[in-house]
This record gives C-alpha cells, sequence and structure tokens, in this order.
C-alpha cells in the first residue's frame, strides 16, 4: 500500500500532505497518521530531512554498543496492538552478526538487526518540550525500535553520535520495500501432530521452541491448536485484564515481552497502576509504561513448554492474522522453576 501510494508522488508533495495532516489530526500518532496517508511512518520521519531528522548509515550493532553514553532513556519497542516503553540505560551489550542482546536491569533487548533498514536522529518540538530521539525502521519503513532522550540524558554524546553515523545522503527520498505475505498455513491434518506433541514435550529451552515450528512447518498459533489443551489452550480475552490486576493486587513480579520484526523489549518486576483508556488497556507505573489494544486482540493463550528446569507457562495475546502480540510470564531466571503464585494466577483465569 505504502509503495503503491508513492509512485506518482514528489517529496515535498508527501511533506505536504503530512503537514496538513498534523495541522488538522495534532494528536495523532505518526504510526497511525501513516496508515492514514497509505505511506510508512519511515517515509513521514523522512520528510523532515535538513529540517527535524537526519539520516544515519552505519553498524547498527556498533551504534547500539555506544548508547550507554546517553545515560538515562526510554526505550519504546512496539507492534499494532501493543507498545512497551521502559526507561534506563543501556549496559551489559553483547552484538553478534545480524542479533544482539542488551540485559541490563532495565533494559531487556533481542535485537534481530538484519531487519534494522534505516535510521534518523529526530528533534520534535512537542507540547511538553523539545523531544530528540534515534529511531530504526524495517526495510518496508516500520518502526522497530526508538531510543528517546530524557531530562538526564547526556546531550553532547547524542549529538557526537549523531556526528559519527551521520549518513552521506541526506536527501529527504527514502524506498521502501514490502515485506512478502507469510505462507499459508498448512491443513492440519498434513501436520505430524504426533511428533509435534514428542517433539513439544522434548523441549529442553523456550529458545528451542522457535526451531520446533520450523521443523513441522507449522505456524505458532497451529502449533498451539494442535498440541493438546494441557500444553496450550485459550482463555477468553478478558482474562489478560484479570492477570493484570491480580498480579498488582498481589505484587508479583511479572515478565512482559512485546516485539516488533527488529527488537523484543522486556519488563520484569511488578506492576501496580493497571487503567483502561480509549480502548486501551494500559500500565503506568514509574519507568514502565504498557499499552494493549485488547478490543483488538483477536485470542488469548495459556501455553506451558517443558525445559530442563521444568514447565514454563505464558499467557499469550495475537491479533486476527495470527501474529503475536504480546507474552506474559512470572518472572523467572534461568535455573530456577517457576513461582507457584504465577501458576495459582493462571489457574485463577476464566477458561481454565
Amino acid at each position: 500500500m505504502a509503495i503503491a501510494a508513492r509512485i506518482d508522488e514528489t517529496d515535498s508533495e508527501l511533506k505536504k500532505r503530512w503537514t496538513d495532516f498534523r495541522q488538522k489530526n495534532p494528536n495523532t500518532r505518526i504510526r497511525n497518521a501513516a496508515r492514514e496517508l497509505g505511506v510508512s511512518e519511515a517515509e513521514l520521519v523522512a520528510t523532515g530531512v535538513g529540517e527535524t531528522a537526519i539520516r544515519l548509515a552505519g553498524d547498527w550493532g556498533n551504534l547500539i554498543k555506544e548508547l550507554p553514553g546517553l545515560g538515562e532513556v526510554l526505550c519504546i519497542t512496539r507492534n499494532d496492538l501493543a507498545v512497551h516503553e521502559k526507561v534506563g540505560e543501556f549496559d551489559n551489550i553483547n552484538v553478534g552478526p545480524g542479533h544482539g542482546i542488551v540485559l541490563n536491569h532495565d533494559i531487556d533487548l533481542r535485537l534481530f538487526l538484519g531487519n534494522w533498514h534505516h535510521g534518523f536522529a529526530v528533534t520534535e518540538e512537542t507540547a511538553r518540550g523539545t523531544r530528540r530521539s534515534f529511531q530504526f525502521f524495517d526495510i518496508d519503513g516500520t518502526s522497530v525500535h526508538k531510543v528517546y532522550l530524557r531530562e538526564a540524558s547526556n546531550e553532547q554524546e547524542f549529538d557526537r553520535l549523531i556526528r559519527a553515523y551521520r549518513a552521506p545522503d541526506q536527501s529527504p527520498s527514502l524506498s521502501v520495500v514490502a515485506i512478502p505475505p507469510a505462507a499459508e498455513e498448512q491443513d492440519d491434518a498434513s501436520v505430524d501432530q504426533k511428533g509435534l506433541r514428542a517433539h513439544w514435550e522434548a523441549l529442553q529451552d523456550t529458545h528451542d521452541f522457535v526451531e520446533l515450528l520450523r521443523t513441522f512447518g507449522v505456524k505458532r498459533q497451529q502449533a498451539l491448536r494442535l498440541v493438546g489443551e494441557d500444553l496450550a489452550h485459550q482463555v477468553p480475552v478478558p482474562a489478560f485484564r484479570q492477570a493484570l490486576e491480580l498480579a498488582s493486587d498481589q505484587d508479583m513480579p511479572v515478565m512482559f515481552f512485546v516485539g516488533s520484526r527488529g527488537c523484543i523489549q522486556i519488563h520484569t518486576g511488578p506492576i501496580k497502576n493497571v487503567k483502561e483508556a480509549h480502548g486501551w488497556l494500559n500500565i503506568l507505573d514509574p519507568g514502565f509504561d504498557l499499552h494493549v489494544k485488547v478490543p483488538e486482540i483477536a485470542s488469548a493463550w495459556v501455553v506451558r513448554k517443558p525445559t530442563r528446569d521444568g514447565f514454563v507457562t505464558s499467557l499469550e495475546l495475537y491479533d486476527g492474522d495470527g501474529k503475536e502480540v504480546l507474552y506474559m510470564f512470572g518472572e523467572r531466571k534461568p535455573g530456577q522453576s517457576e513461582r507457584k503464585d504465577w501458576l495459582q494466577l493462571i489457574d485463577a483465569l476464566p477458561g481454565q
């Protein structure tokens, strides 16, 4: 859709459309505005090159390794139905070819750098003042991760990184490429369901689950549907709100995973302030915000995977296309078994 809309439109014409849209819709988020304008978010950001945006280039892994110099920042990773916002500092960074891990107490990220295709340093004027950020986008112009400066951030280091990673090309033109649609799900009757269950029961680590899906050629939700209700079963979508409220009431440390194609962002800890507003279910805690568009969640599942340390149980949300929106776990570290209060919370959900 974005490509088709841009074929006969110049950069200046898109910039004018974007300016007019913002004047008429000042409170619309840029991701939603891009959808309404028929372009990608990255293309809208690029219209500001020379004014509000600077194009970046280089090795994104090296840039990530330099982010500790910024001090305290706000990291945002999102998909269409969930937004994960976390305040903290970059530290304990390990970057390899095409991937990386940030494993600090607050900033906890899994990076898939092969899907980081466009980068910008952005300066925005808002009702709360100037906001400066690094923003990264997929090949189709969809946001994969953003890093915003805070009041305590090191702005001199931000400027130094801009100089170090400033792209030679500072034009507002940006080419985006549509991501091919996912392959069709194979018919259930074609799946080796006994083999799928046997391999699932033999899992040693939750990270091995993706390889299990590849081995049997199944989509994630198809695997949940076929493996057996003792290992995966649906619960009503409102069970997610109940899980948040129970965790909040019990001061229970939990984990939330929200991902784009380029990053999975993780929060670990207790939650307190659960609020609903304008169709979004929110956690609004110091240093951590989570926003989930619950009315558009298509399904919720309780999933149990075996590991060397015993079973790990998750509450998982999916959209109408079967894409992962969010995973919720009880707090757990490698070598530890699941928390009993988390299992009791899961048992208390409707549909169990």
